[in-house]
């Protein structure tokens, strides 16, 4: 991202060492490391300023990351491509990694981070990457790409498509906010100097 003018870059909200936090924010970070994330990492270092919110929140992710039936590629694709949207660093060098893994086609995330359309996708990434484009682009889906997205995901599998852009834009929007940095691996591209606008 550019920085503004004035802007130093530090982390406005870094973790809050332990002896600083309320009893409810070593409730909260109590409960987040019990479960599969292990600890206050990322988004819920800022978050955690709210611990209601954090847990609140963190909850509707568990379920996203860890328990819905939607494809794992599918999940991850759409978490890079609302990070790109958001020019969002940590979800990008956090996710990157986990989309591979996950079978995501390199290329695909490579054309994600260049903010274009990938050249070769199969059904499903495809119908995949068209709802998240429309949805960004117009703030609105048209019946056509409705109907592909449910033909490939299902009826809930679109909801959690949907779902998870939204919870992951909310998580992008704090961490852009807050300027938490990125966890070191691939970053994305500065594209914003050579055109306006998210993935096209």
């Amino acid at each position: 991202m550019a920085a503004l003018a004035g802007d130093t870059g530090l982390d406005r909200l870094p973790p809050l060492p332990e002896e600083e936090m309320t009893p409810e924010q070593r409730a909260a970070a109590a409960e987040i490391s019990a479960g599969p994330r292990g600890g206050v990492i990322g988004p819920f270092a800022p978050l955690l300023r709210s611990p209601e919110l954090m847990t609140r929140l963190q909850k509707t992710g568990e379920y996203l990351r860890f328990s819905s039936p939607l494809e794992r590629r599918l999940f991850e694709m759409t978490i890079l491509v609302v990070s790109r949207w958001w020019d969002q660093q940590f979800e990008w060098g956090f996710h990157h990694p986990i989309a591979l893994e996950a079978g995501l086609d390199p290329a695909i995330a490579d054309a994600i981070a260049e903010g274009r359309r990938p050249a070769e996708m199969d059904e499903a990434a495809a119908a995949t990457w068209d709802l998240l484009d429309e949805l960004h682009r117009t703030r609105g889906v048209s019946d056509a790409t409705y109907a592909r997205a449910v033909s490939q995901l299902g009826e809930a599998g679109v909801v959690d498509v949907v779902g998870a852009a939204g919870y992951y834009t909310t998580l992008a929007m704090v961490m852009n906010t807050a300027r938490t940095p990125a966890p070191g691996g691939a970053l994305l591209p500065d594209i914003r100097s050579a055109a306006a606008g998210g993935p096209a």
